[in-house]
């Protein structure tokens, strides 16, 4: 199913929505709320040069605006709580929070506002945006596919999502590192960002 389709080019006869129109994508559209209950942000990093550390973060808001209509607009925004840190580790998670990594008491927040949209191929769709870490913001593409939507026993409206990016670390200002007598680095730039995301549709207003 389309939910976000490319932009039209110089030779394409019609709009790619209406091309690919869907007609169960139009019941999708509307706004939806992340639901951090049934859904995960996490983060994989390599540790030492030979194994990965896992974490995630425990407090995020988030919102989709789905368009069936014109689905390249729709939109995606996140807003995640950088204290909300979480490795499995007490004394790892609170280097992460201090000044030599995310600085959490001076910037709270992470956060993500989608730019564009497109579908690349079936179920899987690639949004860009850009994210906002320690002040610093650049562009950032995620790779998503399409789980599918239904009703849950409580009636709501639900759409899922999971998906990827990898960012250099580095390009936001977190910087910090410590060589090994072996060679390389204790914590490497590149961070693998993982998405899977349940998101409720908003109700209908009278």
């Amino acid at each position: 199913m389309a939910l976000f389709t490319r932009k039209r080019t110089a030779d394409t006869a019609a709009p790619a929505a209406l091309v690919e129109a869907d007609p169960a994508l139009a019941a999708l559209t509307g706004d939806y709320t992340i639901d951090p209950a049934h859904s995960s942000i996490g983060f994989t990093v390599r540790h030492a040069m030979v194994t990965n550390v896992r974490g995630a973060f425990g407090e995020y808001e988030g919102a989709l605006s789905l368009d069936g209509a014109d689905p390249a607009r729709s939109t995606a925004s996140l807003d995640v709580k950088i204290a909300s840190i979480d490795t499995g580790i007490a004394d790892r998670d609170g280097h992460l929070r201090s000044a030599d990594f995310f600085d959490a008491e001076t910037f709270p927040l992470m956060t993500f506002r989608s730019t564009a949209a497109e579908r690349v191929a079936g179920d899987r769709y690639r949004i860009t945006g850009d994210l906002t870490l320690r002040d610093v913001t650049k562009p950032l593409t995620i790779d998503l596919e399409f789980n599918g939507s239904a009703t849950d026993v409580y009636g709501a409206e639900r759409v899922g999502f999971e998906g990827s990016a990898e960012i250099l670390r580095s390009e936001w200002g977190l910087t910090w590192n410590a060589a090994l007598e072996t060679g390389g680095v204790m914590v490497s730039d590149k961070v693998k960002l993982t998405f899977d995301i349940s998101a409720v549709k908003a109700p209908a207003q009278a």
